[in-house]
């Protein structure tokens, strides 16, 4: 200790305060800035970059990852919601306003004198409380698709119009459950997304299949086939250059045409396995059809042999298309052609190229069991497809977190409304004894922040809304807050589901963040510190 903090303690004291109150006022700043956006009647954030780009959105975890914080506090704050949204997907901005309200609730009673550790332990029985009832109010019933359309359409509208909502809401919900597999988990990775500025949002479609993203090189090629085998390849059907620094030296022209001649007879050979498997498999009926997907490229004469014999081919694929289409269309992929038949070839109902503009793009579709899907999004600007984009991952995890979960909880405030009267009933309080109980007092306001903003973005008087809402639970009604008529609703009849996990983890980590911030007492400039092993870090030493 310091000769000025003997002399001065008061002084001390003070600064200690400080600290603490500059960690409060970014906890309740940073609320401020996302309070707005909570639910579906929230507003948008205009974020303008250096370039002058500009980006429209209400989604937390955007605006948290893109917003320039410089408060140390704050973008702490940011890093644990951020987190939250990487876990579950979902609960940013649940989780901002969680944290600014206990950190506010927090201040009323240090202001009375009482200390931070006593809120502190008041706060971490509440928090194991609140998990408890968490695990009472669930509702355990069968994954429908009807269940998880409304968990798909209660995460879509707070993000998205409530139109647009809608119309995505059928789409994200098919797309997991064909990728399912049960028991096993699905595979989120297993939906690929793809964008496409064409049209409108409401064209976004799910594609059972695959989307590529490049058409036939030959104009005489078919542009639509039906109940198609596919052919996955990975051969070169081109004159081979040499990998190597190499060189040839002819004596007359005759040479130089008969090296010509054995390397387009060595191609040649490769297409006529090509065109033979085809005429195994297809025979002479109109019916049927044959696709080649290349992942390397065939030259133009190539090209000429398989429009000669009704193929359509298409080179260069990517490496993530070729993975895909197995899983679409099944097949095995082929390195080599000498082994062909056709246990390897995939299956396909239709194979067909649409034109945009200059772009060329090769939709397969009609497969017998996709392990893969492809969800198109469309839309007149790139801003639009992005808010897109963002919408269907809260979406895809929403579902996913259902499936995964076998639960829902129901929406709407309705659990805050709940676990708050539940903290402070006369049954819990006999347990607690001691100043505790301003803990678990601030942590029960604390909740009802949810509701008070919901009540607020849909422009209700919020004390009228939560009177109402807890008249109700009083009465033992599990009720949510209509945010049209600002009435108590039934969230379970009107299919408004929160996420188990989503809720689970904003109340953990909200609490968390908060409790390290009350015993934060003094914000020290710290010498620049090396993840690496350096003078001034452990283990670290000059050589």
């Amino acid at each position: 200790m310091s000769a000025t903090q003997l002399l001065n303690p008061k002084a001390e004291s003070r600064r200690r305060g400080e600290a603490l109150r500059t960690n409060i006022n970014a906890g309740e700043g940073l609320q401020d800035v996302l309070r707005s956006n909570l639910g579906p009647s929230g507003t948008l954030k205009m974020l303008v970059d250096g370039a002058g780009a500009i980006k429209l959105t209400k989604d937390g975890a955007v605006l948290l990852k893109e917003m320039q914080i410089q408060n140390p506090t704050a973008v702490m704050i940011a890093r644990a919601a951020t987190a939250q949204d990487d876990i579950c997907g979902d609960g940013t901005t649940s989780v901002v306003l969680m944290v600014g309200e206990l950190l506010k609730q927090a201040d009323r009673f240090i202001q009375e004198g009482l200390h931070p550790r006593v809120i502190v332990d008041g706060y971490d029985m509440a928090k194991e409380e609140t998990l408890k009832f968490l695990d009472t109010f669930k509702v355990t019933r069968s994954i429908d698709r009807e269940l998880l359309l409304s968990v798909a359409r209660t995460s879509l509208s707070t993000k998205i119009n409530k139109a647009l909502a809608e119309q995505l809401t059928p789409s994200i919900v098919d797309a997991v459950l064909a990728i399912q597999r049960a028991p096993e988990k699905p595979d989120l990775h297993m939906v690929e997304i793809m964008k496409m500025q064409h049209r409108t949002a409401s064209d976004t479609q799910l594609i059972r299949g695959l989307a590529l993203d490049h058409g036939a090189r030959h104009p005489d090629m078919p542009k639509r086939v039906e109940n198609a085998y596919i052919l996955t390849l990975n051969v070169s059907l081109e004159y081979e250059k040499s990998e190597i620094n190499s060189g040839f030296f002819y004596n007359s022209a005759e040479q130089r045409d008969k090296l010509v001649a054995s390397e387009r007879r060595f191609v040649d050979d490769k297409l006529k396995k090509i065109v033979a498997l085809k005429n195994e498999v297809c025979g002479d009926d109109p019916k049927k059809s044959f696709v080649v997907i290349n992942q390397k490229g065939i030259d133009p004469l190539s090209l000429d042999v398989l429009v000669k014999n009704g193929i359509l081919a298409l080179r260069r694929a990517k490496r993530r298309n070729m993975e895909r289409l197995q899983l679409v269309c099944g097949g095995q992929a082929q390195n080599s052609v000498d082994d062909l038949d056709p246990s390897v070839l995939g299956w396909a109902g239709l194979v067909y190229e649409h034109t945009l503009g200059e772009e060329k793009y090769t939709f397969v579709e009609e497969v017998k069991d996709p392990k893969s899907v492809t969800l198109l999004i469309k839309g007149p600007n790139q801003h639009t497809i992005t808010q897109i984009s963002d919408a269907v991952r809260d979406g895809l995890r929403s579902v996913y977190n259902t499936i995964v979960d076998e639960c829902v909880i129901p929406g709407a405030g309705s659990f805050q409304m709940a676990a708050a009267q539940h903290l402070m009933s006369e049954e819990f309080q006999k347990t607690i004894k001691g100043k505790a109980r301003n803990g678990i007092e601030a942590f029960a306001k604390a909740l009802l922040i949810i509701p008070k903003t919901l009540a607020q973005n849909s422009g209700h008087d919020i004390q009228d809304a939560i009177a109402k809402l807890d008249d109700e639970h009083r009465h033992g009604n599990i009720v949510g807050l209509d945010l049209v008529t600002g009435e108590p609703m039934d969230p379970v009849q009107e299919g408004v589901f929160d996420s188990y996990r989503v809720l689970r983890n904003s109340i953990a980590s909200s609490s968390g963040i908060t409790s390290n911030f009350l015993l934060c007492d003094e914000l020290l400039k710290a010498r620049q510190m090396s993840r690496q092993g350096g003078p001034g870090a452990p283990g670290g030493g000059e050589e």
